[in-house]
Protein backbone atom coordinates (compact mmCIF):
# COMPACT_ATOMS: atom_id res chain seq x y z
CA UNK A 1 0.00 0.00 0.00
CA UNK A 2 1.19 3.38 -0.71
CA UNK A 3 1.81 5.97 2.34
CA UNK A 4 1.52 8.94 2.80
CA UNK A 5 4.91 10.73 3.11
CA UNK A 6 3.77 12.29 6.56
CA UNK A 7 3.25 8.55 7.90
CA UNK A 8 6.46 7.65 6.20
CA UNK A 9 8.32 10.87 8.34
CA UNK A 10 6.79 10.41 11.45
CA UNK A 11 9.39 7.87 12.94
CA UNK A 12 11.71 11.00 12.68
CA UNK A 13 10.38 13.88 15.22
CA UNK A 14 12.81 16.51 14.33
CA UNK A 15 10.77 17.56 10.99
CA UNK A 16 8.63 20.22 11.54
CA UNK A 17 6.91 22.78 9.14
CA UNK A 18 9.17 25.35 8.60
CA UNK A 19 6.06 28.11 8.23
CA UNK A 20 2.30 28.03 9.41
CA UNK A 21 -0.51 30.73 8.65
CA UNK A 22 -1.97 32.43 11.30
CA UNK A 23 -5.60 31.61 11.80
CA UNK A 24 -8.22 34.15 11.08
CA UNK A 25 -5.92 36.19 8.52
CA UNK A 26 -6.84 36.06 4.81
CA UNK A 27 -3.62 34.13 4.06
CA UNK A 28 -5.13 31.29 6.31
CA UNK A 29 -8.88 31.33 4.77
CA UNK A 30 -7.06 31.35 1.68
CA UNK A 31 -4.89 28.39 2.68
CA UNK A 32 -7.77 26.69 3.38
CA UNK A 33 -9.61 27.03 0.13
CA UNK A 34 -6.90 25.53 -1.46
CA UNK A 35 -6.28 22.78 0.54
CA UNK A 36 -10.48 22.22 0.09
CA UNK A 37 -9.44 22.33 -3.90
CA UNK A 38 -6.96 19.57 -3.88
CA UNK A 39 -9.21 17.13 -1.32
CA UNK A 40 -12.13 17.63 -3.56
CA UNK A 41 -10.63 15.64 -6.43
CA UNK A 42 -11.06 18.54 -8.73
CA UNK A 43 -8.39 18.56 -11.89
CA UNK A 44 -5.25 20.24 -10.93
CA UNK A 45 -5.11 22.62 -13.43
CA UNK A 46 -8.33 23.95 -12.30
CA UNK A 47 -7.26 24.00 -8.69
CA UNK A 48 -4.44 26.63 -9.33
CA UNK A 49 -6.51 28.84 -11.09
CA UNK A 50 -6.61 32.21 -8.98
CA UNK A 51 -10.16 32.12 -7.65
CA UNK A 52 -12.56 35.10 -8.34
CA UNK A 53 -11.68 38.54 -6.79
CA UNK A 54 -8.81 37.10 -4.92
CA UNK A 55 -5.30 39.28 -4.78
CA UNK A 56 -2.50 37.15 -6.94
CA UNK A 57 0.24 38.30 -4.60
CA UNK A 58 -1.84 36.82 -1.38
CA UNK A 59 -2.30 33.61 -3.89
CA UNK A 60 0.90 33.05 -4.92
CA UNK A 61 2.44 33.52 -0.89
CA UNK A 62 0.01 30.99 -0.11
CA UNK A 63 1.37 28.46 -2.33
CA UNK A 64 5.01 29.60 -2.43
CA UNK A 65 4.63 28.73 1.57
CA UNK A 66 2.77 25.38 1.47
CA UNK A 67 5.21 23.97 -1.14
CA UNK A 68 8.20 25.04 0.67
CA UNK A 69 6.82 22.79 3.46
CA UNK A 70 5.88 20.00 1.08
CA UNK A 71 9.21 20.10 -0.70
CA UNK A 72 11.08 20.27 2.61
CA UNK A 73 9.14 17.17 3.69
CA UNK A 74 9.70 15.12 0.49
CA UNK A 75 13.57 15.78 0.51
CA UNK A 76 13.78 14.89 4.26
CA UNK A 77 11.97 11.69 4.14
CA UNK A 78 15.43 10.38 1.99
CA UNK A 79 17.60 12.94 3.38
CA UNK A 80 19.55 9.77 5.34
CA UNK A 81 20.16 8.52 1.71
CA UNK A 82 21.80 12.10 0.29
CA UNK A 83 24.88 12.42 1.56
CA UNK A 84 28.26 14.21 0.70
CA UNK A 85 29.73 10.72 -0.06
CA UNK A 86 26.41 9.64 -2.56
CA UNK A 87 25.82 13.19 -3.88
CA UNK A 88 28.87 14.99 -3.31
CA UNK A 89 27.33 17.25 -6.06
CA UNK A 90 23.90 19.02 -5.90
CA UNK A 91 23.38 17.35 -9.86
CA UNK A 92 20.73 16.59 -11.55
CA UNK A 93 21.72 13.80 -13.76
CA UNK A 94 25.23 13.85 -15.55
CA UNK A 95 24.10 17.24 -17.73
CA UNK A 96 23.05 19.31 -14.87
CA UNK A 97 24.56 21.20 -12.08
CA UNK A 98 23.23 23.22 -9.52
CA UNK A 99 25.48 25.78 -7.70
CA UNK A 100 25.12 27.93 -4.77
CA UNK A 101 24.64 31.59 -4.59
CA UNK A 102 23.13 34.34 -1.59
CA UNK A 103 23.88 37.63 -0.77
CA UNK A 104 26.17 36.98 2.36
CA UNK A 105 28.87 33.91 2.45
CA UNK A 106 28.66 32.40 -1.33
CA UNK A 107 28.29 35.93 -3.41
CA UNK A 108 30.02 33.46 -6.19
CA UNK A 109 28.52 30.48 -7.41
CA UNK A 110 29.51 27.58 -5.65
CA UNK A 111 29.79 23.96 -6.30
CA UNK A 112 28.54 21.89 -3.21
CA UNK A 113 27.14 18.75 -2.41
CA UNK A 114 23.68 17.95 -2.57
CA UNK A 115 22.54 17.86 1.12
CA UNK A 116 24.94 21.16 1.88
CA UNK A 117 22.97 23.01 -1.42
CA UNK A 118 19.48 21.49 0.48
CA UNK A 119 20.40 22.71 4.30
CA UNK A 120 21.41 25.98 2.47
CA UNK A 121 18.25 26.63 0.17
CA UNK A 122 15.63 25.23 3.02
CA UNK A 123 17.42 28.23 5.56
CA UNK A 124 17.27 31.04 2.76
CA UNK A 125 13.76 30.09 1.42
CA UNK A 126 12.63 30.27 5.98
CA UNK A 127 14.39 33.53 6.28
CA UNK A 128 12.28 35.04 3.47
CA UNK A 129 9.20 33.82 4.07
CA UNK A 130 9.40 34.91 7.82
CA UNK A 131 10.81 38.77 6.63
CA UNK A 132 7.85 40.54 6.61
CA UNK A 133 9.14 42.94 4.61
CA UNK A 134 9.22 40.39 1.54
CA UNK A 135 5.89 37.99 3.18
CA UNK A 136 3.87 41.02 5.01
CA UNK A 137 1.50 39.17 7.30
CA UNK A 138 -0.23 42.07 8.59
CA UNK A 139 -3.69 43.33 6.95
CA UNK A 140 -3.58 46.26 5.18
CA UNK A 141 0.56 46.12 4.43
CA UNK A 142 1.15 45.70 0.88
CA UNK A 143 3.95 43.23 -0.67
CA UNK A 144 7.09 44.37 -2.24
CA UNK A 145 6.84 45.54 -5.76
CA UNK A 146 9.45 42.83 -6.58
CA UNK A 147 7.43 39.99 -4.90
CA UNK A 148 6.87 37.63 -7.58
CA UNK A 149 10.62 38.12 -8.94
CA UNK A 150 11.40 37.15 -4.84
CA UNK A 151 9.11 34.04 -5.07
CA UNK A 152 10.47 32.93 -8.64
CA UNK A 153 13.15 32.97 -7.43
CA UNK A 154 12.16 30.37 -4.76
CA UNK A 155 10.11 28.17 -7.11
CA UNK A 156 13.05 27.76 -9.32
CA UNK A 157 15.37 26.70 -6.64
CA UNK A 158 12.61 24.25 -5.09
CA UNK A 159 12.25 22.71 -8.80
CA UNK A 160 15.66 21.84 -8.61
CA UNK A 161 15.09 19.63 -5.47
CA UNK A 162 12.46 17.74 -7.32
CA UNK A 163 15.14 17.30 -10.25
CA UNK A 164 17.75 15.81 -7.62
CA UNK A 165 15.07 13.82 -5.89
CA UNK A 166 13.55 12.07 -8.92
CA UNK A 167 16.68 11.25 -11.11
CA UNK A 168 19.47 10.57 -8.13
CA UNK A 169 16.63 9.24 -5.18
CA UNK A 170 13.68 7.66 -7.37
CA UNK A 171 14.45 4.30 -5.79
CA UNK A 172 14.11 5.77 -2.57
CA UNK A 173 10.47 6.81 -3.52
CA UNK A 174 9.73 3.43 -4.79
CA UNK A 175 11.17 2.02 -1.51
CA UNK A 176 8.45 3.78 0.56
CA UNK A 177 5.71 3.75 -1.57
CA UNK A 178 5.39 7.56 -1.88
CA UNK A 179 5.62 7.75 -5.53
CA UNK A 180 1.79 8.46 -6.53
CA UNK A 181 2.14 11.26 -3.32
CA UNK A 182 5.73 12.54 -4.66
CA UNK A 183 3.92 12.90 -8.43
CA UNK A 184 0.83 14.13 -6.86
CA UNK A 185 2.62 17.08 -5.16
CA UNK A 186 5.10 17.47 -8.05
CA UNK A 187 2.23 17.84 -10.48
CA UNK A 188 0.75 20.50 -8.28
CA UNK A 189 3.97 22.57 -8.44
CA UNK A 190 3.99 22.45 -11.96
CA UNK A 191 0.42 23.12 -13.12
CA UNK A 192 1.16 26.13 -10.58
CA UNK A 193 4.25 27.72 -11.87
CA UNK A 194 3.32 27.17 -15.34
CA UNK A 195 -0.06 28.50 -14.91
CA UNK A 196 1.53 31.98 -13.49
CA UNK A 197 4.99 32.02 -15.59
CA UNK A 198 7.05 31.93 -12.27
CA UNK A 199 9.50 29.13 -13.63
CA UNK A 200 11.15 29.84 -16.60
CA UNK A 201 11.07 26.93 -19.33
CA UNK A 202 14.88 26.22 -19.67
CA UNK A 203 15.02 25.08 -16.12
CA UNK A 204 12.07 22.86 -16.23
CA UNK A 205 14.43 21.24 -18.89
CA UNK A 206 15.60 18.37 -17.12
CA UNK A 207 12.53 16.28 -15.74
CA UNK A 208 10.69 17.64 -19.67
CA UNK A 209 10.19 13.84 -20.62
CA UNK A 210 8.82 12.76 -17.04
CA UNK A 211 6.44 15.90 -16.64
CA UNK A 212 5.01 15.03 -20.58
CA UNK A 213 4.27 11.45 -19.32
CA UNK A 214 2.47 12.36 -16.03
CA UNK A 215 1.01 16.08 -16.81
CA UNK A 216 0.02 15.83 -19.97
Amino acid sequence: MALCLKQVFAKDKTFRPRKRFEPGTQRFELYKKAQASLKSGLDLRSVVRLPPGENIDDWIAVHVVDFFNRINLIYGTMAERCSETSCPVMAGGPRYEYRWQDERRYRRPAKLSAPHYMALLMDWIEGLINDEDVFPTRVGVPFPKNFQQVCTKILTRLFRVFVHVYIHHFDSILSMGAEAHVNTCYKHFYYFIREFSLVDQRELEPLREMTERICH
